[in-house]
């Protein structure tokens, strides 16, 4: 006897159809399992044999043989126990195989029959609906996850019985519907906002000059001026999320097991925060089977690396690759996959290893010492960063005052009318923001008079800029020129970009 169960396994952040062959045949009892599965799919066997007996069925005293095609790709993750045990029993039951060939079905099977939830629902729903099938039975836990895909039937059981009378017509389970609109509605009410910033309305500035054209930001400031307090509130000045982009985000998180609880779609920008002891896996991703690190949990929105001269130099070097590709490649023997990376980094260091640069009487680091402190941060990681501002410390006429500080809604507005200009002028370049352009593009869109030439050729010469510094310089100004509104490039615009190039101008030369 044969039977045919459609399933689905992940390939990055994509799904790829399995078909879990079962093979009932006379001779001694045997549980065979192929199809190059891995250890975890191999302990499916012992799973599925107590799962069905508890669950009242019989299990067949045959050599059973279970082939997980295509069988020249590596299986893992316990997502192939439902479907194996609907297939065995399907052999002594009446389901139609019409109906099996247009349903896919993954879940994780305990011992007495309960299907516990899996990773990665949303693309292998995805996969299913693009391969054509008409429906997905899922773990009831992951249905809602499942259901974000329009086009296909989601089906959440509770246990295999469930799965079986569902299949042989005996039991109606409604399919789940989740209502679009009202998730994308739905953001977690963060309490943060720039009007709590006191002072420090130069660093809000380039903040803001960040958000509008995507630029990668460094913050070099004593302790305590409020460096990581400004970045958690960078988020709520980015624009809100589109379907699109929250659905690649979910993937994302489906994929690496981290969705919120009771969450079926990531609906808030990302902001990441690793310790500086993170290790190169975890930060760009890794692993025998290679999953996603913080750089892809960060995609679409913020990595904030606080103390930067604290993490490894090396872990540092290998950002270098994701911020130009806006993209990863992880390389290993089992398999090559590339993860998305389009995030905005953004990172705060201290002047010097006491933090108070410039205090006689609280820093007395040798300039040595100093010098030997900056150089964990390698030039051309440091070229990556567009801006970098000097953050002071607090007055207390600052703190003491009772006024409200800019709040982020007013400055979201600012950051969206540039992002528009921007999306505007770049419709037919595939590109979005400015710090995005390549160099045949700034010489198209970054144009410059006499005056503005002449100056950006003195900085050049003066801070002996790299010519990627100088590109990050003509960016900026244009995002600077886009938030006031104006179509080329002026003089005021060029010189607030050339202040922020602090290291090449003050620390680093």
């Amino acid at each position: 006897m044969l039977s045919k169960v459609k399933s689905c396994s992940l390939y990055g952040i994509n799904g790829y159809l399995v078909d879990v062959e079962v093979d009932l045949s006379e001779g001694l009892p045997g549980f065979d399992l192929v199809g190059l599965p891995d250890s975890s799919v191999r302990e499916a066997k012992d799973r599925v044999r107590a799962a069905i007996k508890n669950s009242q069925l019989l299990f067949p005293v045959k050599r059973i043989t279970i082939n997980l095609a295509p069988a020249d790709t590596k299986k893992e993750g316990s997502a192939f126990d439902l479907p194996i045990a609907v297939g065995i029993v399907s052999c002594n039951l009446s389901i139609s195989p019409e109906k099996l060939e247009k349903t896919m079905i993954v879940g994780e099977l305990s011992l007495d029959g309960s299907v516990k939830p899996v990773n990665g629902i949303l693309p292998m729903v995805y996969s299913a609906y693009k391969n054509g099938l008409e429906q997905c039975i899922v773990p009831f836990e992951n249905a809602e996850e499942g259901a974000i895909v329009e086009g296909i039937k989601v089906i959440g059981v509770h246990n295999l019985m469930e799965a079986l009378e569902y299949l042989l017509g005996t039991k109606s389970i409604p399919e789940t519907t989740v209502n679009i609109q009202t998730l994308m509605q739905q953001s977690s009410n963060s309490k943060l906002d720039f009007s709590d910033v006191k002072g420090q309305a130069h660093v809000k500035r380039a903040l803001e000059i960040s958000a509008a054209g995507s630029h990668n930001l460094l913050m070099i400031g004593p302790p305590g001026s409020g460096k990581t307090m400004m970045a958690k509130r960078l988020p709520t000045i980015l624009p809100d999320l589109t379907f699109e982009e929250s659905i690649e985000i979910t993937k994302i998180y489906s994929v690496s097991g981290l969705l919120p609880d009771k969450k079926s779609l990531i609906t808030n920008r990302p902001f990441r925060s690793p310790h500086h002891t993170v290790s190169t896996s975890a930060l760009v991703g890794g692993g025998r089977i290679p999953r996603p690190g913080e750089v892809s949990l960060s995609h679409y929105g913020v990595l904030f690396l606080d103390e930067l001269p604290e993490f490894n130099k090396n872990v540092l070097e290998v950002l270098r690759q994701p911020l130009e590709d806006r993209e990863v490649t992880i390389s290993r023997v089992n398999a090559t996959l590339t993860y998305p990376a389009s995030f905005m980094l953004v990172c705060s260091m201290n002047p010097c290893p006491c933090g108070y640069y410039g205090d006689e009487e609280k820093c007395h680091c040798q300039s040595e010492t100093i010098k030997k402190y900056l150089a964990k941060i390698s030039g051309p990681l440091l070229d990556r960063l567009d801006i970098h501002v000097e953050v002071s410390p607090v007055k207390y006429k600052d703190l003491n005052t009772k006024e409200k500080s800019e709040s982020s809604a007013s400055i979201k507005k600012r950051v969206l009318k540039a992002q528009k200009i921007q999306q505007e002028r770049y419709k037919n370049e595939n590109i979005y923001f400015n710090a995005q352009l390549g160099a045949a593009q700034i010489e198209k869109y970054c144009i410059l008079r006499k005056e503005e030439r002449e100056l950006l050729r003195t900085a050049f010469e003066k801070l002996n800029l790299s010519a990627r510094a100088y590109h990050r310089i003509l960016k900026v100004a244009r995002t600077i020129a886009d938030l006031d509104e104006k179509e080329n490039i002026e003089l005021q615009h060029l010189s607030e970009a050339i202040q922020y190039r602090s290291l090449d101008r003050k620390y680093w030369a």
